[in-house]
This record gives structure tokens, C-alpha cells and sequence, in this order.
């Protein structure tokens, strides 16, 4: 199987560390960047998520409502007052 070369440009930290990681594994890093790559390959895509954090239908209402001013509570004069409406 023929081989080429990659460049790939990364943080001089993150390189030493992973460098340093790869190291205690037994192996290089070109090593570990083979076996992502067979990996991506094995299964038709980046074999971890990569799922971007979006916040549920409840908490997108809740922030709506703020910008909106709407079903707020308070101010509250004393603790007292908080725990009550909390409680209600």
C-alpha cells in the first residue's frame, strides 16, 4: 500500500502532551492519527460525538420569557418572601 504525508497544524502544548500520551500507549503519533483515521473510515464518520450543547424546548422557553419580561417573580423583599413563592 503506498503512503503519503499529512500536515497537520496543532497548539506546540496539545502536540507534547499527545506526543507524551501517545508515548506511554507504545506508540507514535503518526501511529494514533492511523488509527482515527481507520476509525472514521470503519464507521462513516468522527467515532465520537461532536454534538453541539443546545439547550431543551423548556429552557429555550424560559430564556424567552425573560428577554420578554413575561411570568416573572419579585423582586423579593426578605428570604422569607422568596422561600413562600418558591413554595406556592
Amino acid at each position: 500500500m503506498a503512503q503519503t504525508n499529512i500536515n497537520i497544524r496543532i497548539d506546540e502544548t496539545d502536540k507534547r502532551l499527545f506526543d507524551e500520551i501517545c508515548g506511554q500507549l507504545g506508540m507514535t503519533m503518526s501511529t494514533a492519527f492511523n488509527i482515527f483515521a481507520k476509525a472514521v473510515i470503519r464507521q462513516g464518520g468522527i467515532p465520537f460525538d461532536l454534538s453541539l450543547s443546545r439547550p431543551s424546548a423548556e429552557t429555550l422557553e424560559a430564556i424567552a420569557d425573560v428577554n420578554q419580561r413575561r411570568n416573572l417573580s419579585g423582586p423579593f423583599q426578605s428570604r422569607d418572601a422568596l422561600r413562600e413563592a418558591l413554595d406556592a
